[in-house]
């Protein structure tokens, strides 16, 4: 295993814990802004802007190191 991985194993569960409480937090807002929120739909939703968000950060990284 090289340096990088190492680093990132060892950060494993914190970037996944960070990426939990991104999540909490959006859903928490969203529940405040609209009170009649079906919390189901929401946190569907959500997932949805997430992983838009994680698929464009893969192709400008696709893109930059090519």
């Amino acid at each position: 295993m090289d340096a990088v991985q190492k680093e990132l194993a060892s950060r494993k569960n914190e970037i996944k814990k960070e990426l939990r409480l991104l999540f909490n937090a959006n859903n928490r807002i969203t529940e405040w802004d609209v009170p009649e929120t079906d919390e189901k739909e929401a946190a569907k939703l959500l997932l949805q802007v997430m992983q838009e968000a994680l698929d464009e950060l893969k192709e400008e990284i696709r893109q930059e190191y090519k």
